[in-house]
């Protein structure tokens, strides 16, 4: 735990929260100080929904600290469960409610057995000191996808419907995995106040109708806790994000065998991944039905890119690499005549941009995600890209490994601040806290994660994933540099070069200051080359104990670079 006055995520209660509003007809009881209940009015200004947000707030006051919560929350569960019949009551417990050490589980258990109870009752399963906003989220909807298929599970042992095989495993897997009759996939992560999300969920929903793959559930964004039951029946789940999703889908492979794509389709590149990995399962599937001698045939000839040619009575059709599913010719045809990033990318317009400078910051999966679009797709060099995903660090690194020059893994955006006024971007690409930087300092910023303020939840359609959001993506990138002749005009005319030289950090460390002569002088050196001067400059003061840059010191640092 520690003190600040931004984050970049939120403290556990609102990971907690944010999975909890998602669904429909769950409500959500937080034990907190009123000052925590700031959430309901976050989530409705930013999402713009006509409904109040599900949340009461069981505060925390004089009365419970001088004598405990007894009943309160007892009967803040019991009022609600009454006003209002949620499917599902969730107690998120704060680190508040750790603090006066209150036994949540018990007030949850007494809820559960009151005669007039209607709702399941349930308490997040989260560590508020061990875990951030994103993990609690991850965290959560994998504890409510486990708690409904256990329930029902026990529902169906009680029906007889299963029973107990030679390994003293129940066979109710098996019957809870029946798969839906054509292809299908359950979509999981998706939830409020992610960035771009419900945009980003059409977008996926658009691109597996394209493949012939039926949507069997999106969790929890619009989802029911009722319908959990039927996650297992789809064919595999797709994790758009690695922040939430990834603990349910690994859930769900180890209990019921169920296959998962965690490839994020952002991009040209890494959409076609995503969409081969998709075949892969596929493919994989159809044999495995072969083996067990389901026919499947008949359904899956209905796909528009299955291989009508394939016979499966031939037991040598897999020794000829026969592929069953084949979505080549989609990902060909997306990216030459749908997509127009593919192209742009070989244009003039976007080949000015190469060489260009950025940095990027975000959440491990958009960051990582953009770093590869800008150094491998548009050809910008990527200075610097970091993560506030502290906890995800391994994979950040291992994904943008050889696309950038550093990697930066922190959550204090002091050190952030500081690395972009150090290495003076063309653009940054970043969250809300990087576009604050960037006006500090005169450099434009793309909004590409989380956290984020209301003007990046758009009402027009703006997905980031799949071919639409590769438009998307290449729009916001090139948008965000000097277009075109603009820096050449610039020197020539001096017509809106009115910035000064950026002379310090945004932190108080090891500051230098410039006086105005300096000052002057370095703004009438060309831009493209001031950084470098800059640089130079404030590093020949502090190698030789100079406080502070004067025109003296400015001749003397170029004359000993010279030399």
């Amino acid at each position: 735990m520690k003190l600040a006055y931004w984050m970049y995520a939120g403290p556990a209660h609102i990971g907690t929260l944010r999975v909890a509003s998602s669904f429909k007809n769950v409500h959500a009881i937080m034990h907190a100080p009123l000052g925590d209940d700031y959430f309901n009015v976050m989530r409705s200004m930013l999402e713009r929904e006509r409904d109040f947000t599900p949340v009461t707030t069981s505060i925390v006051d004089r009365h419970v600290l001088a004598r405990g919560s007894q009943e309160k929350v007892v009967e803040n569960i019991t009022r609600k469960d009454n006003e209002e019949s949620p499917d599902l009551i969730i107690l998120t417990p704060t680190c508040t409610s750790s603090i006066l050490q209150e036994d949540l589980q018990n007030f949850v258990n007494r809820a559960s057995m009151s005669e007039n109870s209607t709702s399941d009752v349930l308490l997040a399963d989260v560590n508020h000191y061990r875990v951030n906003e994103l993990q609690a989220a991850d965290r959560t909807l994998e504890q409510i996808v486990r708690f409904y298929l256990e329930k029902e599970k026990s529902t169906l042992f009680r029906q007889g419907v299963s029973s107990v095989d030679d390994n003293n495993k129940t066979l109710t897997n098996n019957f809870l995995s029946i798969k839906t009759e054509k292809p299908s996939a359950n979509i999981i992560g998706i939830f409020t106040l992610g960035f771009h999300n419900q945009h980003d969920c059409r977008e996926l929903k658009r691109l597996l109708n394209n493949l012939g793959i039926e949507i069997n559930e999106v969790i929890p964004e619009g989802g029911s806790v009722k319908n959990l039951k039927n996650l297992p029946k789809a064919w595999f789940n797709i994790i758009p994000y690695r922040e939430v999703g990834l603990m349910s889908a690994i859930y769900l492979e180890k209990e019921f065998n169920m296959p998962y794509v965690a490839v994020s389709p952002i991009g040209i590149i890494d959409t076609a991944v995503c969409i081969r990995e998709i075949e892969r399962i596929l493919n994989k599937i159809y044999f495995e039905s072969l083996e067990g001698n389901v026919n499947t045939q008949s359904v899956l000839t209905t796909n528009p890119y299955f291989n009508s040619h394939i016979n499966s009575t031939n037991s040598e059709t897999r020794d000829h690499n026969v592929k069953p599913f084949d979505f080549e010719f989609y990902i060909e045809n997306q990216t030459r005549f749908i997509s127009q990033a593919a192209w742009f990318s070989r244009s003039i317009d976007c080949q000015n941009l190469t060489g260009k400078k950025a940095v990027v910051f975000g959440d491990a999966t958009h960051a990582a995600g953009i770093t590869k679009i800008l150094a491998r797709e548009m050809g910008i060099k990527v200075v610097c890209s970091g993560t506030y995903c502290k906890h995800d660090a391994d994979w950040f690194r291992e994904q943008v490994f050889g696309f950038c020059d550093q990697i930066l893994i922190t959550d204090d955006h002091t050190q952030v601040g500081d690395m972009i006024a150090k290495l003076e971007p063309s653009a940054i690409f970043g969250t809300q806290m990087e576009r604050h930087i960037g006006k500090r300092l005169d450099i434009p910023c793309g909004v590409i994660s989380a956290p984020v303020h209301i003007q990046n939840f758009p009402l027009s359609y703006r997905p980031f994933l799949g071919y639409e959001g590769t438009n998307q993506i290449a729009d916001l990138v090139y948008n965000s540099f000097s277009l075109g002749m603009e820096d050449h005009l610039l020197e020539i005319f001096s017509g809106h070069d009115t910035k000064e030289p950026i002379t310090k950090s945004l932190s108080t460390e090891n500051e230098l200051n410039w006086d105005a002569e300096a000052l002057k002088e370095l703004s009438n050196v060309p831009g493209f080359v001031r950084g470098k001067v800059k640089r130079n400059t404030e590093k020949y003061a502090r190698q030789n104990a100079i406080p502070s840059i004067t025109l003296d010191v400015l001749f003397a640092a170029k004359e000993a670079l010279s030399a």
